[in-house]
This record gives C-alpha cells, sequence and structure tokens, in this order.
C-alpha cells in the first residue's frame, strides 16, 4: 500500500496527551468540527495563552542570525504578540487577571535575555514547519509535532533538543516527550542527537538537561500509544474514563459541543471559545495552539 499522508492517522505528543488523559477530549480536539464552520474546536485559558505567546518570541529568535538575534528587545516583541491573546481572546475575565499572566511571560523573557545560553548559539531549523515521519508505514501512522528549539553543537556535530516550559510543574517522569522529540530529530534531520533539555521558565535562568531517551524504547512506547488512538478511531470509540459525569479534561469541550462558552475568535483555524469561571477548569498547560 502505497504512502498516503491524507489518509494516515497522524499522532504528536499533544494529540497522544489528550488521548491518555481522556479518549472523549482526544476526540472533542482532534476530530470533532464545528457543524457551522467546518473548524475545530479550542476552549481558551489564561495559561495556554501564555505558553502560546512566549514560545511564539522565542521560536522568532531562530530566524535571526546568531550575531543580531538579541539585538531586539523580547519584551518588545512579546508586547507586539500578546495583542494576539489580550482580553476575552486570551481566556482573561478582567485586566487585573491578564496583567498578572503578562507580567509572568515578560518575567521568563527576561530571565532569556539575561542569560541566553544556548540560545546565542547556531541553532538548526528543520525545512518542514511541521516536522513528520511514518513511525509505521505499514500501519499508516505519522508521527509530527513542532519543536522549540535546537542547538548546533559544532564540536560534536550533533544536536541539542531544548524544550521551554511555561507552566509552574516540571514534566513528569513517564512523559513521552522527550521520546517524541528525539524520535522527531532523529528522523527529520541527519546530525545525531547529543543532549536533550527542558528549560523552565517560570523558576530556572538555564536549561536543565535530562537522560536521553533511547530510540528504540521511544519507538515501541509512541507507537503502542498511536496503534490504540488508530483503533480508537476505526471503532469511532472515545469514552471518558469517568463515565457520563465527565472529567476536568473533557467536559469544557463538552461545554462548547452544547452550545456553552463564548466565540472569542479564530486561532490557527481553530474556532475559539472561553468559558465562565463556573464552568471552566483551569489546567496549567503551555501546549501550544496548533
Amino acid at each position: 500500500m502505497p504512502k498516503d499522508k491524507f489518509s494516515a492517522v497522524w499522532i504528536s505528543h499533544t494529540s497522544i496527551n489528550d488521548y491518555l488523559h481522556c479518549p472523549r477530549a482526544y476526540y472533542l480536539k482532534n476530530i470533532y468540527k464545528d457543524k457551522t464552520t467546518g473548524h475545530k474546536i479550542q476552549v481558551i485559558s489564561p495559561s495556554l495563552a501564555l505558553g502560546s505567546a512566549v514560545h511564539s518570541v522565542i521560536e522568532s529568535l531562530s530566524n535571526i542570525p546568531t550575531n543580531s538575534r538579541f539585538d531586539e528587545s523580547l519584551i518588545l516583541k512579546f508586547d507586539e504578540i500578546w495583542n494576539q491573546y489580550g482580553g476575552k481572546k486570551g481566556g482573561f475575565v478582567d485586566l487585573e487577571e491578564e496583567h498578572k499572566f503578562k507580567e509572568r511571560g515578560k518575567a521568563m523573557l527576561r530571565k532569556v535575555m539575561d542569560n541566553p545560553g544556548p540560545l546565542k548559539n547556531l541553532s538548526i531549523k528543520i525545512k518542514e514547519s511541521l516536522p513528520y515521519y511514518w513511525i509505521s508505514e505499514a500501519e499508516n501512522i505519522i508521527l509530527c509535532g513542532k519543536l522549540d528549539w535546537l542547538e548546533y553543537l559544532q564540536d560534536s556535530d550533533s544536536v541539542h533538543i531544548i524544550d521551554f516550559k511555561t507552566g509552574k510543574k516540571e514534566e513528569t517522569a513517564d512523559s513521552l516527550q522527550l521520546p517524541i522529540y528525539h524520535l522527531l530529530v532523529h528522523h527529520c534531520q541527519k546530525r545525531p542527537v547529543s543532549k536533550a533539555s527542558y528549560w523552565y521558565l517560570e523558576f530556572s535562568s538555564s536549561p536543565q538537561e535530562k537522560a536521553l531517551p533511547d530510540l528504540k524504547q521511544a519507538h515501541e512506547k509512541v507507537l503502542e500509544v498511536g496503534r490504540k488512538i488508530k483503533l480508537a478511531r476505526k471503532l469511532e470509540r472515545f469514552e471518558c474514563s469517568s463515565g457520563d459525569t465527565g472529567c476536568s479534561w473533557c467536559l469544557p469541550f463538552e461545554e462548547v459541543v452544547r452550545g456553552g462558552g463564548e466565540f472569542v475568535g479564530e486561532i490557527n483555524h481553530r474556532n475559539t471559545y472561553l468559558l465562565s469561571k463556573s464552568i471552566a477548569v483551569e489546567i496549567e498547560d503551555d501546549s501550544l495552539i496548533i
């Protein structure tokens, strides 16, 4: 059977997390489409807006030569990008809340400007805006994902994967994020990966190096979840483990499907909704809106 990326099941760190948290939430975020516009839906929150804005600023640096990468203030760039997420568009119900989150973002970027570390070094940019490869060609499953930063290590002609975190919690030991990123970088560019780090911008001035995941084990773990997602899609079976009562992951999206929430705009071809504080559950999440 020839490769066909249009019929393939695409999986990513975000969609895998959605499925592992709640299959129903996976369906509502990754398959369900608004019946009037044909767009997928997104529930906006302050944490999501903050993470997206900070990541956008840092991502813009990779397009600038190293010798002029920090010529322009990151705070000024942040102010420009924040216009996309101000007010209800970013899930903020009042100016005080928005100011608090905006100042958090500025503090993170000041850390980067004061301690640029690897960001002042050469970097690698994968050509595809969304790197991907067939993790199983026979099963027609594609692994994809956006990568925050790839530092080029000249001495070893290798790559250092850096992922920026804007949340207050550290990634858990069983997270599939670094295994997924290691697989993507290994398959989507030619240089070996020699390091991987998380940079917790909320409380750290430098990246924290992590053990590099084994590629074979990473492949097996990620493909196992991919197969479960493919089967769920084939059977159209996406049940919340909490039953009819729902859980914190799927209930906000259920509210939107029922007609609740306020439409506040469109971000990356997703209809974006704001829920009232009595309904929404704020989960500290810096996942990008893609």
